[in-house]
């Protein structure tokens, strides 16, 4: 008989290990340097990168990145997410406690729509000393605030605020002949998120049903194997997409994020 040994006090650790998450528009190097000062405070913390290629300073962008991703950590997940064009300035820094989980970055409406998805929250402001760097605060303000709640420093010396800056995804509009929005996100595979909530394209649309994007018609399917070409499907996120099948919805429709969609219903 094969005899298992199962170290518990291992075993323990590895569960209880904190996770930090990341979330900029840095690019390369600088997330290394966030890494950096989140390991001088707790070496034991686990950084997962969500992504740092946001479009620059494109808050929204970043929100929905964000909120997509946040929900699917477990409880005790620290995200820090930077997406800051107005770092140095008067704006602020917050911290949120959403459901089980923290949130840490500027105050500018990027923390929002994650904290909404997970559940109730409260907004706390990060009182603190000048930073080093007035163009670094992912680095001096937000990184070492994250390491210090992964080590379990509490939350309470906080202080609550309720005049935080809100932000959502933009209008949508729908009737019998249309669905109206726009292009919130746009992925590695080049298809365009839109604002348009699934459950609503559902509503107005049949799996099968062809509309009428920027002049391409296109089946409205429930996969991208579906479809020999641009289509429109509910991603995994929720919202409806735009998608080419074997290339890039981006490129052939000519769209970027912020442009304005709209979908002509065709019976």
């Amino acid at each position: 008989m094969l005899n298992i040994r199962v170290d518990n006090e291992i075993n323990e650790s590895s569960v209880t290990m904190p996770i930090i998450t990341l979330l900029t528009d840095f690019g390369d190097l600088y997330p290394a340097l966030m890494k950096a000062a989140i390991l001088k405070i707790n070496p034991d913390a686990t950084i997962i990168d969500i992504s740092h290629n946001v479009p620059p300073q494109n808050i929204r962008a970043g929100a929905f990145a964000l909120m997509y991703a946040a929900r699917e950590f477990p409880d005790k997940t620290i995200h820090v997410a930077v997406i800051d064009p107005g770092v140095g300035t008067k704006r602020r820094a917050l911290v949120i406690k959403a459901g089980e989980q923290y949130l840490v970055g500027p105050d500018n409406g990027l923390l929002i729509p994650a904290a909404r998805s997970l559940g109730n929250f409260t907004v706390y402001l990060i009182e603190h000393e000048p930073p080093k760097s007035a163009t670094f605060h992912g680095r001096d303000v937000f990184a070492p605030v994250a390491a210090e709640l992964s080590k379990d420093y509490g939350i309470s010396r906080f202080k609550p605020i309720d005049d935080f800056i809100n932000l959502d995804f933009g209008k949508v509009e729908a009737s019998n002949e249309a669905l109206s929005g726009e292009v919130i996100y746009i992925d590695g595979f080049g298809n365009l998120i839109t604002n348009i909530p699934g459950s609503l394209a559902l509503q107005h649309l049949r799996y099968g049903d062809e509309a009428e994007v920027c002049g391409q018609r296109m089946p409205f399917v429930r996969a991208y194997a579906e479809a020999s070409g641009l289509l429109l499907t509910v991603g995994s996120h929720g919202f409806l997409e735009i998608s080419l099948r074997g290339g890039s919805a981006t490129k052939a429709l000519n769209l970027r994020v912020s442009g304005q969609v709209h979908i002509r219903l065709k019976r």
